[in-house]
């Protein structure tokens, strides 16, 4: 059971296990990502839906992680809590404008960012796993 104490971790090792499970879907599947940023570019929807759940999954991290000064893993799930509610203010306020610096910086390169985001999950999943084991 997660306690204040072990509440960054566990948000590390899900999130972790997200993103390492994203990468191995891309990896095996080249160009999921950019059909993906396709459909969003489609519809204003899809980005107001994912603006949206970037924002309440962004905001509720931010506020369930206890603030800790003297914890870098707290102040780092904070962190990325507050990065996806702008991510998803962004998508919501200029959605079309954030997919097309995606499709100008990003297309067509998903093997590497999905090799970079692969070892920073399976870093969150090792700092977790390394902060649960001693719970």
């Amino acid at each position: 059971m997660a306690t204040a104490a072990t509440l960054p971790a566990w948000i590390a090792l899900f999130l972790g296990l997200y993103t390492l499970a994203a990468c191995v879907a891309e990896l095996r599947t080249p160009g999921g990502w950019d059909s993906m940023i396709a459909e969003l570019d489609k519809s204003f929807l899809a980005r107001l839906i994912s603006g949206a759940f970037a924002l309440t999954l962004g905001a509720t991290i931010y506020l369930v992680t206890p603030w800790n000064p003297d914890d870098w893993l707290s102040i780092l799930i904070s962190v990325i809590g507050g990065l996806a509610v702008a991510k998803g203010l962004v998508l919501i306020a200029a959605g079309d404008r954030t997919v097309a610096l995606y499709n100008r910086f990003f297309k067509g390169r998903t093997g590497l960012i999905a090799g970079i985001d692969a070892v920073l999950g399976a870093a969150l999943v090792f700092v977790a796993m390394s902060r649960l084991q001693y719970t």
